[in-house]
């Protein structure tokens, strides 16, 4: 059966006109910024002070984008008689994000949780050479990560948070208790200080007593010789 002459104009006309009733979906960008989802894969953050220089990230890069650099130093001992330690320190942390193919394996892979996801993702640049950020700029995107989603309430209280609350208490009373050392030892030392003066006065009291003691019975022979 040969088909309808304007069959084809209908339909097309019957779409353009469900297209009108319906609302549409433009977004103003960037006037208006998107609601991005909370797992955005936009640019990776460093949070520095969790960092050992592992090299895991780096090793395990399917692109061979990040570049670490450090060097060891050595850590006195914590005792006296105590054994010194070395430990590595970061000297560089860049990633390259012309090469980076977002593939999170970097951030499933730190033991540390180092690494972390950002929603951000207005970085273009001009110039290719200038998607290698430092960690200046990737500890910067650390205040963009969003918080991570909340427990349920029946579930057990994370190790990590545990271990660091542990660590905590220990360190406060740590502090407590050398505030309080140092406190009686200032006290110790003003009540020796006290003592000390008051001996002191003591002692210029006794001396001048006794030096005003022959004065005293020289006089009445002096009278009587008279």
């Amino acid at each position: 059966m040969p088909p309808i002459p304007g069959s084809g104009l209908a339909k097309g006309l019957a779409v353009t006109l469900r297209t009108m009733t319906k609302k549409t979906v433009t977004e103003q960008y960037p006037d208006v910024q998107p609601e991005l989802p909370p797992r955005t894969r936009g640019v990776i953050g460093l949070f520095e002070e969790n960092c050992t220089v592992c090299m895991l990230c780096a090793r395990e890069c399917p692109d061979w984008c990040i570049y670490i650099d450090s060097h060891k130093e050595t850590v006195p001992a914590a005792a006296p008689g105590g054994r010194e330690r070395s430990r590595n320190v970061l000297d560089r942390f860049a990633i390259d994000f012309s090469l980076c193919m977002y593939c999170g394996i970097c951030i499933e892979v730190c033991p540390f949780d180092a690494l972390f996801w950002s929603p951000e993702f207005e970085y273009s640049e001009t110039d290719i050479r200038d998607l290698t950020h430092e960690r200046d700029k990737l500890r910067e995107w650390m205040w963009t990560v969003p918080a991570p989603p909340a427990l349920d309430p029946g579930a057990e209280e994370p190790k990590e948070l545990a271990a660091a609350r542990k660590t905590a208490d220990k360190l406060a009373a740590q502090r407590e208790a050398a505030q309080r050392e140092a406190a009686q030892r200032e006290a110790a030392e003003q009540e020796a200080a006290e003592q000390e003066a008051a001996e002191r006065e003591a002692a210029e009291q006794e001396a001048a007593e006794r030096e005003a003691a022959p004065q005293d019975t020289a006089r009445p022979e002096q009278e009587g010789r008279e």
